[in-house]
């Protein structure tokens, strides 16, 4: 296991961290997990009062005893902002009870994806800067699922340590905001870099072939372990087995290698040559569309599904439009009224609306849900 420095908090973090949302089949499921993460190096363990059970499943973990003293074992919770400073303190104390802690290492909150939520955290952070001066808090951070310009702008606040955001080989729209995080010396942390990084354990048959002699999902981790900005990925496993494959690559943080470069520029490629005209750049000055289509984002999941056969991924993505909120936030391709407002705006020349309506027949479906709800 590598280690590394999480910013300005100072803690050096494995490069791999146990996410605990979807370790929730039961109590002892959970405690099995976290015990095998931390026997084999994880020292960062990530929870939320909104997953579930996952704030008491880790407590009753923590209270069983574990193979490393609490000072070598650092947690992260996550709480919902509110404007209300009294809110945010008693959210604290809630989730130490929970979690049968004195104090929390990381606390971020959780879900800044708009910028009233931005607001929300700037009015309620007198409250989480009480736990900090008392020391049930050690460093604040923020996680988010936010347009770019909104994440640089929570950045620009300089209230955090730390980021929490969703950055990959195949979205790369938050570049900016990497590099504006590094700049402030802050902490980042990659949210599902196997699942909505592309549903890299299920990979397409295409894809598979395309990144020979490498996995996509190993290529996706070397691709985020390369970058020495990037303290920590997240490792969400259901149970001790599903960490077995992303520990392989625990110790594998170097730079690319040359084959490892060919094969993504090979990626780069195909894409261009298999879309040719009708490949989206996501340059996004397209936005904003008067029906609410996140139209860069819906033209993304067609690249991807039409350039290396990422149909299944596209689906789970696509049908959480209109039934996420904030979350993953934009209407389906079929809302387009052929108004024509994004047409002089893009770049490309695209056909916007036909490309729109192609994606929903694509990948459309049954609607998801958030794992939680």
């Amino acid at each position: 296991m590598r280690y590394r420095r999480f910013g300005k908090t100072d803690l050096r973090l494995s490069v791999l961290t146990l996410g605990t949302m979807r370790y929730l089949a039961s109590e002892d499921n959970a405690r099995h997990t976290v015990q095998q993460a931390v026997s084999q190096g994880i020292n960062h363990i990530e929870t939320a009062t909104g997953y579930g059970n996952s704030e008491q499943y880790l407590g009753a973990a923590l209270l069983v005893g574990l193979p490393v003293v609490r000072s070598q074992l650092y947690i992260t919770s996550k709480l919902i902002p509110s404007a209300d400073p009294s809110e945010m303190e008693r959210g604290v104390d809630q989730s130490l009870e929970r979690l049968n802690l004195d104090y929390l290492d990381c606390l971020a909150l959780h879900g800044i994806n708009t910028w009233e939520h931005l607001d929300l955290a700037i009015r309620g952070m007198s409250g989480v800067q009480k736990t900090l001066e008392d020391g049930r808090v050690k460093h604040i951070g923020f996680s988010t699922h936010a347009p770019l310009e909104v994440i640089l702008a929570a950045i620009n606040t300089h209230l955090f340590e730390f980021v929490n955001l969703h950055y990959y080989y195949f979205f790369q729209r938050n570049a900016a905001a990497i590099e504006l995080a590094a700049q402030n010396d802050m902490g980042i942390f990659i949210i599902s870099p196997a699942d909505k990084g592309g549903q890299l354990y299920t990979p397409s048959r295409r894809l598979q072939q395309l990144c020979q002699p490498f996995s996509p999902l190993m290529l996706n981790y070397r691709f985020l372990l390369s970058d020495r900005r990037i303290t920590t990925l997240s490792v969400g496993a259901a149970n001790p087995k599903e960490l077995d494959w992303p520990l392989t690559v625990a110790d594998q943080d170097g730079e690319l290698t040359e084959e490892e470069k060919a094969v993504l520029d090979g990626l780069d490629a195909t894409q261009g040559e298999v879309l040719g005209s009708e490949g989206c750049s996501q340059c996004y000055e397209c936005l904003p569309c008067p029906e609410a289509i996140n139209i860069p984002e819906v033209l993304r999941l067609r690249n991807l599904a039409v350039a290396y056969e990422m149909t299944e991924f596209g689906k789970y993505r696509y049908r959480m439009f209109e039934n996420a909120g904030h979350w993953f936030p934009g209407n389906k391709g079929n809302r387009c009224t052929d108004c024509g407002d994004c047409l002089p705006r893009c770049p490309q020349k695209l056909d916007i609306p036909t490309l729109l309506r192609d994606t929903h027949q694509r990948l459309n479906g049954k609607e998801g849900r958030r794992l939680w709800e």
